[in-house]
């Protein structure tokens, strides 16, 4: 395992309250994997026995509806964790989880992470605070569905890429419009318009960036409740 993977894992909400000692030990047990796009990590209902960071890329948890349509659950990409609540309780994955981009991801056995529990209480601590984190998100995402427009949860999606707090920014988009689509809650036509209606608020989409004409501007749009009275509750999505 090289420094700049140790140093990523490290940032993860899963390590990055470990103490030194506990986080070492842990890593000595984990290994690094690369995977092309579209390959699988685990099938639902495989056996929980790992949890997982990724290193680089996006990597993408989604169930099989019944009608047979993917509904996309989360996306994660550098220095973020999946998996903990699970692997601990020695379960089934409840998703699927396969690579949305070429990806690098670290692998860590959940018996390394439950042996130091026993023995470091702020590994318990570390463990919680990253499942708080996961429900925090989902409660996030629960809201942006029910309180906001199709556009203002793309506009937000783009907020998140962009490095930059005001003025103009050129993101690239992680993976296809599909996979953003369902990341999001949309269908992919539902994308289109709203990517149609973001033009008026200076974002020009060009293959797969989105050039943005002023961030404070676009994030002032997502903060615009009459926005969301206009177009999310009574569009479809």
């Amino acid at each position: 395992m090289r420094q700049h993977q140790i140093d990523i894992a490290r940032t993860s909400l899963l390590l990055s309250n470990c103490p030194e000692d506990a986080a070492r030990t842990i890593l000595s047990r984990a290994v690094v994997k690369s995977y092309s796009r579209g390959q699988v990590l685990f099938d639902h209902g495989d056996a929980a026995h790992s949890v997982y960071i990724v290193l680089d890329g996006w990597v993408k948890l989604y169930r099989i509806t019944p009608n047979g349509a993917e509904a996309v659950v989360g996306v994660f990409t550098r220095g973020h964790s999946f998996g903990e609540a699970v692997a601990l309780r020695n379960g089934t994955y409840p998703v699927a989880s396969e690579a949305a981009t070429d990806c690098e991801v670290m692998q860590i056995p959940s018996s390394a992470i439950l042996n130091m529990m026993r023995s470091h209480p702020e590994v318990c601590i570390a463990l919680l605070s990253s499942t708080f984190a996961h429900l925090h998100a989902l409660v996030a995402e629960i809201e942006q569905l029910k309180a906001h427009s199709g556009a203002q949860r793309v506009a937000q999606f783009l907020l998140s890429l962009c490095v930059c707090e005001a003025g103009p920014c050129t993101v690239t988009l992680p993976f296809d419009k599909i996979l953003i689509a369902g990341r999001i809650g949309m269908k992919p036509e539902s994308l289109s318009r709203a990517f149609s209606r973001l033009k008026a608020h200076g974002v020009t989409i060009k293959q797969n960036h989105a050039e943005i004409a002023d961030v404070a501007h676009l994030r002032e749009f997502t903060e615009d409740e009459s926005s969301g009275e206009m177009f999310g509750r009574r569009a479809s999505p």
